[in-house]
């Protein structure tokens, strides 16, 4: 007996239930990726069918503006009160993160003896030397992870302060401030991490941006391990960049490794999509020696509307994970 072609089938019956699934959908604040060299915005929506994008937009950062700066702020400003008022955003709601640049990050053991009284305190003794202001004046965030050992998240207060008026004066609702190893941890969990054995598999995610490349390892949501490496995507033409970065990488999963003694790290995952050419990926993994994956967040989600989307899928310059990881938050 020939077999039946049910695709067309099934694709009339969904499409015929579009309007009522529609009732179903939960639309995501907007989530805002802000660096030294550009803002990404994306909003998504969450439905029956799956997750939707449901608009998006970039800006390029002025090569005669300094990053950082007062008039950075106010091209920031400008930037996002432009995106947002012309693209097809539902409400002004906001999760962003703060610049991977402008946050410190540390990774310390816990005792025992630590763990069962003022294990904050304790952890906070052996890293305020390193921290880049006083402890008083930054806000400082715990995360315990496996085998005893705590992620800390450190930024200045004055930091904060500047992004949270950044915002104020573009006219948008901040959700929450929410940090991006996290917001890299929900993409690839929502997009690439939905199979049941990926629930325990140990998972290195790396996304190379315009201004660095950020690096995630992780199981599933738990975050294990979280450091930003200054190389960027246009540095990465030459040999001998690549190596760097490779080197990096390597040290990465070496002191993951001294840390997590009972952990092996068991996949690559690049979730930069079509802005870094997949050979330069190819080379960085084979000379990890690690099984890896392209991770294409914008193929990932449905565009329900290409022309409105205000995202170009062909030929993106930009990685989205970061900005569809916090609109997922």
């Amino acid at each position: 007996m020939g077999k039946i072609d049910m695709m067309p089938l099934l694709k009339n019956h969904v499409d015929s239930w579009t309007p009522f699934l529609q009732l179903f959908a939960k639309s995501s604040p907007i989530g805002v990726d802000i660096g030294a060299d550009s803002i990404l915005v994306a909003q998504l929506e969450t439905n029956a069918k799956g997750v939707s994008l449901i608009a998006g937009g970039s800006k390029i950062r002025p090569p005669d503006v300094e990053p950082g700066s007062v008039e950075w702020q106010r091209w920031a400003i400008e930037a996002m009160r432009e995106l947002i008022n012309s693209g097809q955003f539902r409400g002004k709601d906001v999760i962003a993160a703060i610049p991977a640049a402008e946050v410190f990050i540390d990774h310390v053991k816990m005792s025992k003896a630590e763990k069962k009284d003022r294990w904050e305190d304790s952890i906070l003794s052996k890293i305020k030397q390193k921290l880049p202001a006083q402890a008083e004046q930054s806000s400082i965030k715990y995360i315990p992870t496996e085998e005893d050992n705590v992620m800390v998240m450190a930024t200045e207060h004055k930091i904060i302060d500047r992004h949270l008026a950044i915002y104020e004066n573009a006219g948008l609702q901040i959700k929450s401030i929410a940090v991006w190893p996290t917001a890299l941890a929900n993409s690839y969990t929502r997009f690439f991490g939905r199979r049941k054995t990926d629930v325990e598999t140990i998972v290195m995610l790396v996304d190379i941006k315009a201004d660095r490349t950020d690096v995630v390892i992780c199981r599933h949501r738990t975050l294990l391990f979280a450091r930003s490496i200054p190389i960027a995507v246009k540095q990465l033409a030459g040999e001998q960049v690549i190596s760097r970065l490779v080197s990096e990488l390597h040290g990465c999963s070496g002191q993951f490794g001294s840390m997590h003694r009972k952990a092996r790290i068991e996949r690559l995952i690049f979730l930069s999509g079509q802005a870094v050419d997949r050979d330069i990926c190819a080379t960085i993994a084979k000379q990890l020696e690690m099984p890896a994956q392209m991770g294409d967040c914008l193929a990932a989600v449905e565009v329900a509307n290409p022309a409105c989307s205000g995202i170009d899928r062909r030929g993106c310059q930009f990685s989205w994970a970061a900005a569809f990881g916090l609109s997922l938050s």
